[in-house]
Order: C-alpha cells, then structure tokens, then sequence
C-alpha cells in the first residue's frame, strides 16, 4: 500500500505548475519536506509527497488577511489532498512596495 501512495504522491514540481496557473505569483518556493516527517501522521514512507512548505507572494494576496491567503493556497491544491498531500506550511503574503 505504501508503494501505491507514494507513487500517486504529489510532486513539488506539480504543486508549483498548480499555484502558478491559480495565484500568478510573483515569487514562489514549494518544498518538499516529507523527509522531516518520516513516522508522523500522514507520512507515506516514501519520504517524499506529504508535507510541503509553500512560500508565495502575489498581487492577488493584497488586502487580504492571512486566513483568506491561506484558503486561497488550500483551494489551488485541494485535489492534490486526495493524492497524498496531508500537510501545508504557508507562508503567503502580497508582494513588497
């Protein structure tokens, strides 16, 4: 079974194709860190494809507040959950003037 998951685990490569296509970012880094989380809930075994840490900055974001900016990350990525995307550490925010 953990074969199965982690060949259907979501890659970074993906999840970055998704957030530029929805949000128009000016600057994006999508990391996996799933290897941190080896033996933590959500895990797949494969130290790859269900943990990442997103750092977004888009126009998009601009007056809204954090818990909106992170629903609008989790909405982009919502089909990748069901991949094996089990956790998302955001850090999102508009661009700097």
């Amino acid at each position: 079974m953990t074969s199965r998951l982690a060949s259907s685990a979501p890659t970074a490569q993906q999840l970055d194709q998704r957030l530029r296509e929805t949000l128009q970012p000016v600057t994006l880094e999508v990391l996996d860190e799933s290897y941190r989380h080896q033996g933590h809930a959500g895990a797949n075994g494969s130290g790859f494809g269900s943990h990442f840490r997103v750092r977004i900055t888009s126009h998009i974001f601009t007056g809204k507040s954090a818990l909106a900016r992170h629903r609008l990350v989790y909405d982009a990525l919502q089909d990748f959950m069901e991949q094996g995307l089990h956790a998302l550490a955001i850090e999102a925010g508009p661009p700097s003037v």
